[in-house]
């Protein structure tokens, strides 16, 4: 079996075990971005990315309560708020983004 079927077959059962893989976080990543595009269409980005910064909190509030039943609120608001910013500031050095990139 090669590298790549390993490979493959990791991810698969991964998944099954409702892990994301690299390229499957991406891609479900992908497809937030793509209803943010559709969305930017009827409704402008400064007022967009509110709502998305809105659901994400609401989602995440919800994981924490009612899927890992998180005690501790405020540790875990620290965490998602370090990952947070670590992406954000990812993201914003990215040059792909820039006007002109």
């Amino acid at each position: 079996m090669s590298l790549d079927d390993q490979n493959r077959k990791a991810r698969r059962a991964a998944r099954t075990q409702g892990q994301l893989d690299t390229a499957a976080f991406l891609k479900v990543a992908d497809r937030f971005i793509d209803v943010a595009n559709r969305e930017n269409q009827k409704i402008q980005a400064t007022e967009l990315h509110m709502a998305f910064l809105f659901a994400t909190a609401r989602c995440n509030a919800h994981v924490a309560k009612n899927i890992m039943q998180v005690d501790k609120h405020e540790d875990f608001v620290n965490q998602m708020v370090e990952k947070y910013r670590e992406m954000l500031r990812q993201h914003l050095a990215d040059g792909g983004l820039d006007p002109d990139g």
